[in-house]
């Protein structure tokens, strides 16, 4: 394929130029929704031309100069990605951070890039920004969106968007040829944002992308993927993450499908329902809570209906299986399979709001099987895509008619990708980083003879698709020589709608163990039928009956490995249920929800070494994180059990 975006004229180089040209070409379409008390607004292309241009000149008016920093802060709102581009237009380089950030995670962010000028959703995230502003003595200016709470700041230094706009208008008309001849000074190698790596090794870092680097990735993937001006997507998902900025950002531009930005984060599922995109994006940890919210319900139902339901799913199911697996559907499956699609299928995807996807992804990390395999089976078309942040967020997707259980397909074309002689992947293409901003140790040990070393271990298998085994530094062995990749084995503890986080410890060691998190609001529901009651998620987590719950799921993922040969000898001999949810405030996973190993390894020292021992409980004394920012103590008598493991051979 000839690279269109490489070749670019200076007319369309640079997202706000496109932005403009999508204006003139298609000025009455709908670029971006957002709903807003209960109402869905709609804004064309020529709105969102216009609102990021007034942006951009009260930018201006305040002085911002190419490479100054913009931090962007806040669900995703029309307003912000107007931001975005505004920032850009002058050669600004936005930052967007996450919304859910705790102000240390702020003030790290803030001042390590350097940012002058923040954008930012509502009175929460001011005040967390002034909390820290004394940490960041470049911040000179937040402009903020929401006025709801603000009537009483009188900080010189606070805008409302509003006003930002008003004096960009006021701006514009003494300074008519300001925007126009900034827009022109852009290059498609200028730095178009600055996307933060979620530090699960250590602290994050700043990951420089330019306009070509995402304009390539962006329209190459679009291509591929057969994606148009028609398609929709529902934009949900953190704007500080890369695969944010690509499908709600720079594919939404290049193509100029529609965007939807959901009311809130509690109304994501019911505002997808009505929208019903045709294109969506979930990691695995989101269609774990979506599968969770299905089984639920169908546990609800009466015993006729749960048993049709849970014959019709395991029917679908199997045959899911063995098409990936490349063997023959069964004749008598084929018969049944209209009437599960008739009876509990399409009802499914509609309730869902998956009736009109054309293409689905899963990446982020790897999915479990099974939860793929459900998905799929439905006759949603899931595909897992391979990237990071350093690839302008893709490097390999799975081709349609081509998908496989355990690749992430092939690579993006203008990517090239190898295997090095210690199993890691490797790739390079135009969409390779500019480097990590203020490391370039970091960077030179990433980014060698210009290959990126991704960190992950992998092979191409004989089709040609890439296979991810675990993050490298993560597959190790056990004390007999086992090969244990925790990943894996947790991905198939996550497919249980009452297992919401685990993390399988076993390096060195003479067997695996795990420490789970049980799902409060499915546990919750299955007790509740059950007449048990409990208090918290610590007094629900430690009952007997819910041990035995979460023991019959161990036991379940420990007999899926019988004919795994590699991985037979690492089946889990014990687990434990932690007394408290994994916390990004507490820094046991990152924002994305990415385990942080080592922390853990450190801070429940305790309790895995008690899972090594001979006891069945251990005491334990945790400090918490709440929302508001207080921490607090809790104490807990933590159960350890046996878990079962039927030895092979068995029959079983």
């Amino acid at each position: 394929m000839t690279d269109p975006v490489l070749t670019l004229d200076a007319e369309r180089d640079t997202f706000p130029k496109l932005v403009r040209a999508n204006a003139r070409a298609r000025g009455q379409a709908i670029a971006i929704r957002e709903k807003d008390y209960g109402i869905w607004q709609a804004y064309t292309w020529a709105q969102y031309f216009e609102q990021a241009r007034l942006i951009a000149l009260g930018l201006a008016s305040l002085g911002l100069a190419r490479g100054d920093k913009v931090a962007i802060v806040g669900d995703n709102r029309p307003q912000l990605y107007w931001a975005v581009m505004g920032a850009q237009a002058l050669g600004g380089v936005p930052v967007p951070l996450y919304q859910d950030s705790v102000e240390k995670e702020l003030a790290y962010i803030a001042d390590h890039a350097e940012v002058r000028f923040a954008v930012v959703e509502d009175q929460e995230q001011v005040d967390k920004l002034l909390h820290v502003r004394a940490q960041c003595p470049r911040l000179e200016t937040i402009v903020y969106d929401d006025p709801r709470g603000m009537r009483g700041y009188a900080e010189p230094f606070l805008l409302s968007l509003e006003e930002l706009q008003r004096r960009g208008r006021a701006f514009g008309e003494d300074h008519p040829r300001h925007f126009d001849d900034e827009v022109a000074q852009g290059r498609a190698d200028d730095l178009a944002v600055m996307c933060y790596t979620s530090g699960t090794t250590g602290a994050p870092k700043g990951t420089m992308l330019s306009h070509r680097n995402l304009l390539f990735t962006a329209t190459n993937a679009a291509r591929r993927e057969g994606l148009g001006a028609d398609d929709e997507v529902l934009a949900y998902l953190p704007m500080a993450w890369v695969g944010d900025h690509v499908f709600s950002y720079a594919q939404a531009i290049v193509t100029g499908f529609t965007v939807n930005c959901p009311e809130s984060a509690a109304t994501v599922l019911a505002d997808l329902k009505e929208i019903g995109p045709t294109y969506f994006f979930a990691p695995p940890r989101i269609w774990e809570s979506i599968l969770t919210t299905v089984m639920i319900r169908v546990e609800d139902c009466a015993w006729p209906k749960r048993r049709m339901v849970h014959f019709f799913l395991d029917l679908a199911q199997d045959m899911e299986r063995r098409r990936l697996s490349g063997r023959g559907v069964a004749p008598v499956q084929r018969l049944l399979y209209p009437l599960g699609r008739l009876l509990v299928y399409g009802p499914l995807r509609d309730n869902l709001g998956f009736r009109r996807i054309r293409v689905a992804y899963t990446a982020g990390e790897a999915i479990g099987p099974e939860i793929f395999v459900f998905f799929r089976s439905l006759g949603i078309n899931v595909k897992q895509l391979y990237g990071m942040t350093e690839s302008s967020g893709l490097i390999a997707i799975q081709r349609d008619g081509e998908v496989r259980l355990d690749s992430v397909g092939t690579p993006l074309p203008g990517v090239e990708i190898r295997i090095s002689d210690e199993g890691e992947v490797l790739f390079r293409s135009p969409g390779v980083f500019r480097g990590y901003y203020k490391n370039p140790e970091a960077t030179e040990r990433t980014v060698r003879d210009g290959w990126v070393h991704t960190g992950d271990a992998g092979f191409i298998d004989g089709a040609g698709d890439l296979r991810i085994v675990d993050r490298a530094k993560d597959v190790s062995r056990l004390a007999d020589g086992t090969m244990f990749a925790p990943k894996y084995l947790e991905n198939k503890l996550k497919f249980s709608p009452y297992v919401k986080e685990a993390v399988c410890v076993g390096q060195d060691r003479p067997f695996v163990a795990a420490l789970l998190n049980i799902d409060l609001a499915a546990v919750g529901n299955w007790a509740e039928r059950r007449g048990i009651t409990h208090t918290s998620y610590t007094d629900l987590s430690q009952k007997p009956e819910v041990y035995e719950l979460v023991g019959r799921e161990v036991a379940r993922v420990n007999a899926t490995l019988l004919d795994d040969e590699v991985l037979r000898g690492a089946r889990i001999k014990r687990f434990l249920i932690l007394h408290k949810e994994l916390d990004p405030d507490d820094e046991e996973v990152t924002r994305t929800r990415k385990v942080r190993r080592g922390y853990i390894a450190q801070k429940y020292a305790g309790l895995i070494e008690a899972l090594y021992g001979s006891g069945d409980h251990v005491e334990v004394e945790a400090k918490v994180t709440y929302e508001d920012g207080r921490v607090g103590m809790i104490r807990a008598d933590v159960r350890i059990r046996d878990a079962e493991v039927v030895a092979a051979g068995s029959g079983r």
